[in-house]
């Protein structure tokens, strides 16, 4: 045991002895590094050639005068083979079976060549037993050579040694996934230094025990052990592939360990490079949701989109720009950005350029209360679809700025309908919210209103004789600007608090994608003044997520039980006109749809007449800053309006 644990010492203090050359080796420029592996290999060829020959001959060979042009000859023949074949530029601490693949390969090419032009030369005193001697003497000097400086770049530094980046120690951490996509994990983990690979975690019974890529497979039940005894903080998940309900269901049983849970992106976003450090981030939200995403229903996807020219308002924001990621894949004959603000507006038209392939995608800065602008778009290009996205949605901001909420979001979507109308624009979609029904807030009153603008054009066939209005409303959307999601992932990082308006408080969520997907969807259903209803699943206690955000984040809650704790909840109490609860519908009276997450929604409609009367009283009122009138008419008219708090405007005095 004493000899043991010598032979280690003594081979931890070499490792230790050289770090400062592998330290130096690696931060040399990428071409100073192949020239020293070109030159390594260049002796290791004619040394190759020479072992070759004195071990035909039992020797000490010295080759005659005759003989020299075969030993220049050997490194003209291999060097330009492995180069061709990729061997300068594959990075050694990387370095995998295909790496060793193509040495064997370049070594018997370059063996059959070298051969080749020995023998048509006639030269003396070269045995063919040298041939086959030279090669395997070769493969083993240059494949050795590299798995050697693989085992060297990786060991060097493993463990308890400190990391030559920024002079700090190499955290472990555990792979739950050991398979194809956990093994490149591992080899770019171990390259990179930022983190150090100790376990494999797998389900795989057929698994465990086994060694992948110098790593143990363990099972679950091993993980406390695991933590013990390498001291993890955190966990990475490398199961792109696992249905969204198992990876819930691991996420929540890592809840109990005091772990950093981080993870791979999905198989669509891998499938095109391998994985890298870059690629780790931090656990998708909609895992702790647990549903799985349904099948789009293909042709209510492309109906309104493929071979149309097809409008985004409000283009830049987290809706909008969504849908246009969506749409772009759907081949319009042309994608028209409408956006207010500048940058929202360059930011996704950089994104969507590479992906327009002989597709105009045209970005138009404008405001949804310009009328005339919108006409003027919508018939310059002959618009045939459009996405309404552009909103203010912040209920607390709203509620302050009353009237830019509601001129924008009331009068925003009348306008745009109205140019909608003078176009002869074929589909208009209105993304709407939950917070319209039975709204507590201006926000939710505002959106509400501007649902019954458009029922109220779709059954006046005399105002609208071409344009169909539909309406999509849902509820949260993960990680949209506003959201809880981002604010909680800053807290946490900022060392909390973690602020929660109400313990009670619900929320429904869905991410991003599905939303934009559904809304999508939704539009090519509609057959003039509907409204549908997307099924956001089971509601969230906002305060329960909180919870495992923290706990996700390797940190534990701090509270009256655990006054040691990490981070702390706290309530702030409810903002003006947040309710506890969120609702879908206004009524009872809801049907099915031919997807199986759309549901159509019945509801009051106010005639156009009647309702034009309305905006003109509203709009009298808003222009005159008359804040308490604009939400009197907003009660009186928008089912179930009740404000939880007086007006709040700036301007109210």
């Amino acid at each position: 045991m004493a000899i043991l644990y010598k032979r280690t010492f003594d081979t931890f203090m070499i490792f230790q002895k050289l770090s400062p050359l592998s330290n130096w080796l690696l931060s040399r420029p990428r071409i100073v590094k192949r020239l020293i592996a070109l030159a390594v290999d260049f002796i290791m060829i004619v040394a190759s050639l020479w072992i070759a020959f004195s071990l035909r001959y039992s020797e000490f060979y010295l080759p005659s005068e005759k003989q020299l042009w075969v030993f220049l000859l050997a490194p003209i023949v291999a060097i330009p083979i492995f180069i061709k074949m990729g061997l300068y530029r594959a990075i050694i601490r990387y370095l995998g079976m295909q790496a060793l693949w193509t040495v064997l390969k370049a070594t018997i090419l370059y063996t059959l060549v070298f051969t080749l032009i020995v023998l048509i030369s006639s030269t003396e005193g070269v045995p063919r037993t040298v041939y086959g001697i030279n090669a395997l003497l070769l493969l083993l000097f240059v494949g050795g050579s590299r798995l050697m400086a693989r085992w060297w770049f990786s060991h060097t530094f493993k463990g308890g040694v400190e990391s030559p980046i920024r002079g700090r120690c190499i955290a472990p951490v555990i792979i739950y996934g050991a398979g194809a996509s956990g093994a490149q994990m591992v080899a770019a983990l171990k390259a990179s230094r930022q983190l150090n690979p100790v376990a494999f975690i797998d389900d795989d019974a057929s698994l465990q025990h086994q060694q992948i890529n110098g790593l143990n497979v363990y099972s679950f039940n091993q993980l406390s052990y695991l933590i013990e005894k390498f001291h993890v903080q955190e966990i990475l998940l490398a199961i792109p592939s696992v249905a969204r309900s198992r990876r819930h269901k691991i996420i929540r049983l890592l809840e109990s360990y005091p772990l950093h849970v981080r993870t791979l992106p999905g198989l669509m976003d891998l499938a095109e490079g391998n994985v890298t450090v870059s690629d780790i981030q931090e656990v998708d939200i909609a895992d702790l949701l647990g549903r799985e995403s349904v099948e789009p229903v293909q042709n209510l996807l492309h109906s309104n989109i493929t071979g149309k020219v097809v409008m985004v308002t409000g283009a830049g924001g987290s809706i909008g720009s969504e849908l246009c990621r969506q749409i772009i894949r759907l081949q319009p004959t042309t994608l028209i950005l409408y956006e207010l603000n500048e940058f929202s507006l360059y930011a996704i038209e950089k994104e969507l350029k590479p992906l327009s392939v002989n597709m105009p995608v045209i970005a138009v800065l404008g405001s949804v209360l310009n009328q005339q602008r919108l006409e003027a778009i919508c018939q310059r290009f002959n618009t045939q679809t459009i996405y309404h996205a552009a909103a203010y949605k912040h209920v607390p901001m709203v509620e302050r700025n009353s009237s830019e909420g509601v001129r924008n979001n009331i009068f925003g979507t009348l306008s745009c309908a109205k140019a909608a109308i003078a176009s002869q624009v074929e589909t208009f979609v209105l993304i709407s919210t939950d917070k319209a029904v039975r709204p507590t807030n201006t926000m939710g009153a505002t959106k509400r209103f501007a649902e019954l603008v458009l029922q109220a054009l779709s059954q006046d066939k005399k105002q609208n004789p071409h344009t169909r209005f539909t309406m999509v409303r849902f509820g949260n959307v993960l990680g949209s600007s506003g959201s809880v999601v981002p604010l909680f992932r800053e807290q946490i990082a900022n060392g909390g608090p973690v602020t929660v308006t109400d313990s009670r408080i619900i929320r429904y969520f869905m991410t991003i994608p599905e939303a934009a997907e559904l809304v999508i969807q939704a539009g090519a259903m509609g057959q003039g003044g509907d409204v549908f209803v997307l099924d956001m699943g089971e509601p969230v206690r906002i305060v329960d997520l909180a919870k495992r955000m923290i706990h996700l984040s390797g940190f534990i809650e701090k509270d009256e039980t655990n006054p040691e704790g990490d981070i702390e909840i706290t309530y702030t109490g409810l903002r003006s006109g947040e309710k506890l609860y969120e609702e879908l519908l206004i009524g009872d009276n809801v049907s099915g749809t031919q997807h199986s997450r759309i549901m159509r929604a019945e509801e009051k409609v106010i005639e156009w007449l009647q309702l034009e009367n309305i905006l003109q009283q509203i709009e009298k009122h808003n222009d005159s800053d008359n804040y308490q009138e604009v939400r009197d008419i907003l009660v009186e008219h928008v089912d179930g309006f009740k404000p939880q708090c007086v007006v709040e405007d700036w301007l109210v005095k």
